[in-house]
């Protein structure tokens, strides 16, 4: 667990190499509202105004978006489409919960409803199509979402399945290693030590969901990262001293270097996997 002494040697490295940015002006976030996504698109645009390339994605083409996704959308047409929610979010400084109105919608006719995992790799040209919105559509879809329970699981993806210049950009995967009933509900499996073998041969680069000091993420800390607590992960961005231990002097070199491991391997192995299915190009929006 880590100590008071680690986190602020931790927050004095943050500030020292920015690697960390903060939304100074954030706005309010309810669960499962629209204020998830008008948050994202916010954190987006400040990102925007730069631009870093990990190492995996240096041979893969900028234009794809991972984003898992279907037209499928089964149950949740009647628990998520046609039912009407508000997000107080978007105009009260206080918090609350959805609430719902009585009444329910029809099914939209203007573009057609996707719907997937709420974890994605979005590109930046897909991003700026957003945000800077040379066309209208999504403005629209946005309008619509904003009464639509857990709108990040079909903002993004019935955006971009209905616009023609990035339908065809789509990797159908979330990189996320995530363990679901069958039918999925609410929420995933807790992952736990019993778990960490197939985390690791899914090749995944994320996972979800975890509880707080669960014994796993110190395994991952040691065994794939190489961190003992209240250290630093070791790499080329870090020189002087011990960087695994907590230390107040440190000396930094370019941040930017990057020093690729076998978790980059991993992950080089399941995009290559995904690009170079048979079916890859047949698997876009449907």
């Amino acid at each position: 667990m880590p100590t008071r002494v680690g986190e602020l040697c931790r927050v004095t490295l943050f500030v020292e190499v920015e690697i960390v940015r903060v939304v100074v002006r954030s706005d309010l976030v309810t669960y499962r509202g629209p204020t998830m996504v008008s948050n994202a698109l916010h954190a987006a645009g400040i990102l925007l105004k730069g631009g870093d390339l990990l190492h995996t994605f240096s041979t893969v083409p900028r234009e794809l978006n991972f984003i898992e996704h279907t037209s499928d959308i089964g149950w949740k047409e009647y628990h998520r489409a046609r039912p009407v929610i508000i997000d107080s979010g978007l105009y009260s400084l206080n918090k609350s919960d959805l609430f719902w109105i009585p009444q329910k919608r029809s099914m939209p006719t203007a573009f057609k409803l996707f719907t997937g995992s709420a974890w994605t790799m979005l590109s930046r040209p897909f991003m700026e199509y957003l945000l800077w919105g040379w066309d209208n559509l999504p403005r629209i879809v946005l309008m619509y979402y904003a009464n639509f329970l857990s709108t990040p699981e079909g903002y993004f993806h019935t955006v971009i399945c209905n616009a023609e210049e990035f339908r065809n950009t789509t990797v159908n995967h979330d990189l996320h290693f995530i363990s679901w009933d069958s039918p999925p509900k609410q929420h995933p499996h807790v992952l736990t030590l019993k778990d960490y073998k197939n985390m690791v041969d899914s090749n995944a680069s994320f996972a979800r969901k975890f509880r707080r000091n669960e014994p796993v993420l110190d395994k991952i800390d040691s065994e794939l990262l190489g961190r003992k607590v209240d250290g630093f992960v070791p790499g080329s961005w870090f020189d002087g001293g011990d960087a695994n231990s907590t230390i107040s002097q440190y000396i930094l070199r370019n941040i930017t270097s990057l020093r690729p491991g076998p978790g980059a391997q991993r992950m080089k192995s399941l995009i290559s996997s995904l690009l170079s299915d048979k079916d890859f190009g047949s698997k876009h929006c449907i």
